[in-house]
């Protein structure tokens, strides 16, 4: 079900990050990608919250961490020349990633790094919503709260999805899927770029 009430959408502040990094958590607890990296649910529950705070926590610095009012849904999104902490991310990978999937892992990053688009663009690393509130139309709202200023810089916008049910999602609102990122067993990554839309001109008539 699709919630008809407009959507109130705010930006999170650093006191913040605790209660997003929870609903994040609460979001990706059946995430293909994230539960091939954590399938053990006590390694997700102590590690995925580093990864959450290494992969988009710079959010929370540059005031591009976007929540649904009451925390129901957050969305991460790093500025144009900005990147996830990868001092933070390999050390995360080496101390906690499963020794037999670690070469995959890596892969996977490193795949992930060269989709990137060249020119200067918003990164998504992480949007979520807690799974008692999927399909009320959340992830719509994040979407289009930031999109918009997408649109207004004249920037494209970039993200993987890890999860193949959310790819019609993006698509929705202008995402267009540009391969596949796969190493070993893992599960697949869609890498998705969506180009900022042209402004609107009201007619002279």
């Amino acid at each position: 079900m699709t919630t008809t009430m407009t959507t109130a959408i705010k930006t999170a502040s650093p006191n913040d990050e605790d209660r997003v990094v929870s609903t994040m958590v609460r979001a990706f607890q059946a995430d293909p990608a994230v539960r091939w990296l954590y399938p053990n649910a006590q390694q997700y529950a102590t590690h995925f919250p580093e990864f959450v705070r290494a992969f988009g926590g710079k959010a929370f610095v540059y005031d591009s961490a976007h929540v649904v009012d009451g925390f129901a849904g957050a969305a991460l999104w790093l500025p144009p020349g900005v990147e996830p902490d990868q001092d933070e991310l390999g050390s995360l990978m080496e101390r906690t990633a499963p020794p037999a999937i670690r070469d995959e892992v890596l892969s996977v990053f490193e795949q992930m790094g060269r989709y990137h688009p060249g020119e200067p663009h918003w990164y998504l690393p992480l949007i979520g919503v807690d799974d008692q509130y999927q399909g009320q139309g959340f992830g719509s709202a994040l979407l289009r709260h930031a999109l918009a200023e997408c649109d207004s810089d004249r920037l494209p916008a970039y993200l993987e999805s890890s999860n193949p049910r959310n790819i019609s999602l993006y698509q929705r609102h202008g995402f267009q899927l540009i391969g596949t990122i796969q190493a070993g067993l893992s599960p697949k990554i869609y890498p998705m770029v969506r180009p900022p839309l042209p402004a609107v001109r009201l007619s002279d008539n």
